[in-house]
């Protein structure tokens, strides 16, 4: 009996959201020889079609292409997927503006929004189709413990699970990341990020919407329900007090003030789904990989939404890990070495600190209340806007290409 409970495989990975799944499912399809445990504490409800995922991911071409080789991106996109085909984004402190449009780039479009329960069921569907992964779910693992040659986890309910390799995708508040004991920098923001739906007065014209105020940026997400385009996802990044009173205004108020905040750039609000605040926090991992764990995704970083970008980081690190195993697998080398693992993260430790320095000084250079910094950041918009190459260059970034 005792060895019924105790089950070895190849991988084990702890969190099945959007980045440990895709992870779970790329790195299954690559490698249909090796054993999978997928695990998650939280039970899984579904999506649902009625009302609108308040969590969204703006995907880049690169992020959609991923999900594509995980082979989800057809029921995805026959479910619910708003492509835009712009961006407009301006400085509420002046008349700085920079607009994208998808035809620059000679590019059917910037990306996709695309909820994100929407790309967690789908993946959780496909990667039950597979073989070679066991989905445990809802499970709670009580310890972990590690030796020379595996880490070991027991479970709640007395099971020991065990592999060479543990790979840790669960989220910002990682356990694993703490339990085995990965330094971290981080630093509270000081804001909080207000997200819902909301119904607009005027079509969202497949546009993605920012303005950057000195309290926090302000994004409307283009969404499409059934060819109805008058609904958004708001992201809206405030200082924690002013987060709090818009929290507490009933809809109509919130409504109001919305509009005004955006420029009633889609026109009046007329309505909103459930409101949700969500404190904002920067942190980044020193290291992402110790002996036989490593962190993929939020476990590793977290990155100020502004740019919507903190999901496509989490899918570089799936596309690099996978790469890294699957060659190992194909040499035969221990796959939770260090000498395997940190692979990985010399190919994504540059790249994510690089954006998230990007994104920090964004943010600064917009919150900056010093006129010559205005008057300097508003120039340098409209500049930017006028010279296609260096814009084109830009919309090259964000689309991952």
């Amino acid at each position: 009996m005792a060895d019924q409970k105790k089950c070895q495989y190849d991988v084990i990975v702890v969190g099945a959201g959007m980045v440990g799944a895709a992870f779970t499912g790329l790195l299954a399809r690559a490698n249909p020889q090796l054993k999978i445990a997928l695990i998650e504490a939280q039970q899984s409800y579904g999506y649902k079609t009625e009302v609108f995922d308040p969590r969204v991911a703006a995907l880049t071409e690169k992020s959609r292409s991923l999900l594509e080789c995980c082979g989800v991106w057809g029921q995805i996109s026959e479910k619910r997927v708003s492509a835009y085909m712009a961006m407009d984004v301006w400085d509420a402190e002046g008349t700085g503006r920079i607009q994208f449009d998808c035809q620059d780039v000679h590019q059917a479009n910037l990306g996709h929004i695309v909820e994100n329960s929407l790309v967690i069921d789908s993946l959780l569907n496909k990667i039950q189709t597979l073989g070679n992964v066991e989905f445990l779910c809802p499970v709670t693992v009580a310890t972990y413990s590690r030796s020379e040659q595996q880490v070991t986890l027991e479970l709640a309910d007395g099971r020991e699970l065990s592999a060479p390799v543990l790979v840790a995708a669960d989220g910002a508040n990682s356990t694993i990341r703490q339990q085995f004991g990965f330094p971290t920098r981080e630093w509270d923001y000081g804001h909080s990020a207000i997200v819902t739906t909301v119904q607009a007065e005027y079509s969202n014209q497949q546009t993605a919407w920012q303005r950057f105020m000195p309290t926090g940026p302000l994004a409307l997400l283009p969404l499409n329900k059934a060819g109805d385009r008058h609904y958004c996802s708001l992201v809206w990044s405030q200082e924690s007090d002013e987060a709090e009173r818009l929290m507490a205004l009933d809809d109509v108020a919130f409504c109001r003030e919305l509009g005004f905040a955006s420029e009633h750039c889609v026109g009046q609000i007329v309505a909103t789904d459930k409101r949700f605040s969500i404190p904002l926090r920067q942190r980044h991992a020193t290291d992402y990989v110790v002996e036989r764990v490593v962190l993929l995704g939020d476990s590793a970083h977290t990155i100020h939404p502004l740019a919507g970008q903190g999901v496509n980081l989490g899918f570089g690190d799936v596309a690099a890990l996978v790469d890294t195993l699957s060659a190992a697998v194909e040499r035969g080398n221990d796959l939770g070495s260090l000498l395997t693992l940190n692979k990985y993260q010399r190919q994504r430790k540059p790249e994510n600190l690089a954006m998230m320095a990007a994104m920090e000084g964004f943010k600064r250079l917009f919150v900056a209340d010093n006129l010559a910094i205005r008057l300097l950041r508003n120039m340098g918009l409209s500049q930017v806007d006028k010279f296609k190459p260096v814009k084109n260059e830009i919309i090259k970034q964000v689309m991952g290409l």
